[in-house]
């Protein structure tokens, strides 16, 4: 399968033989297992002794003619911790229970729940990073993701750049990439950041931001631009092609694709 090389104008220059991944059969069943899989987030969970740090010891006992008996004083049999006392006479206070002042939370989050233990087969890995790779040059598959270009023609997918592309300065790049993608599909493929509508804005998530398009270069190219996603072929990765939805949209330089072919 061979496409077309898009000089940094946007016109074409030539044409490139694409890696055997991009004619793949997209099995989106198997890319939303192995996503499942690489799911992770950072544990969290309050510390071990949160609660704990203070002088109660056990339940208050009900019992006549026990040294400090909380017998016929009216209280509940919950740990107390002692403030003062005179002779059998007590001050104290609930402790260490949750509903007690300064006691443990009833149900904390737990860092064995958080852990994924997932696992997944090296071959159905590999299946669906070809899946991921074959969506992004699957015009279905990219209108189906970005409900915006459900109307736009998708010319040259998976689109391929010269690798001088990565030697342009930040405006200059910007320039480029509204000529080769065209203006429809370069409004998606900037990264934008909006603030959120409705009460998301007071409970920590005020911010709402795109994916953007992802830029895969080649080995020794490197490129510092904070508008697009850039990874480089070595370390590209089902998250980074499907992490949201197959048909991402993607851009190659011609060294990254010949990359590609090379990796196994």
């Amino acid at each position: 399968m061979k496409t077309t090389i898009l000089d940094i104008n946007g016109k074409e220059k030539g044409s490139i033989e694409l890696p055997k991944e991009f004619s793949a059969v997209i099995r989106d069943d198997v890319v939303a297992r192995v996503l499942e899989a690489k799911k992770s987030w950072q544990p969290y969970s309050p510390s071990l002794v949160a609660g704990k740090q203070h002088a109660a010891k056990g339940k208050t006992v009900h019992r006549r003619h026990v040294w400090k008996s909380g017998y016929g004083r009216g209280r509940s049999r919950v740990p107390r911790k002692i403030f003062s006392r005179r002779g059998t006479q007590f001050n104290w206070e609930a402790a260490e229970v949750p509903f007690a002042r300064g006691g443990m939370r009833a149900h904390p989050p737990k860092v064995l729940g958080m852990i994924n233990d997932k696992k997944v087969n090296k071959k159905e890995l590999k299946l669906a990073f070809a899946s991921a790779l074959s969506a992004t040059g699957n015009e279905k598959e990219i209108k189906d993701r970005y409900e915006s270009l459900k109307n736009v023609e998708i010319k040259n997918v998976p689109f391929v750049v010269e690798d001088k592309i990565v030697k342009l300065k930040a405006k200059d790049f910007l320039g480029s990439l509204k000529k080769i993608l065209g203006e429809k599909i370069f409004g998606v493929a900037v990264k934008k950041k909006t603030i959120r509508a409705g009460k998301g804005k007071a409970r920590g998530r005020k911010y709402k931001k795109n994916a953007g398009l992802l830029l895969v270069l080649g080995k020794d190219e490197k490129l510092k631009n904070s508008s697009v996603e850039i990874v480089n072929a070595d370390v590209l990765g089902i998250n980074d092609l499907a992490r949201g939805g197959l048909g991402r949209l993607a851009m190659f330089t011609e060294k990254a694709i010949k990359q590609l072919g090379e990796r196994k």
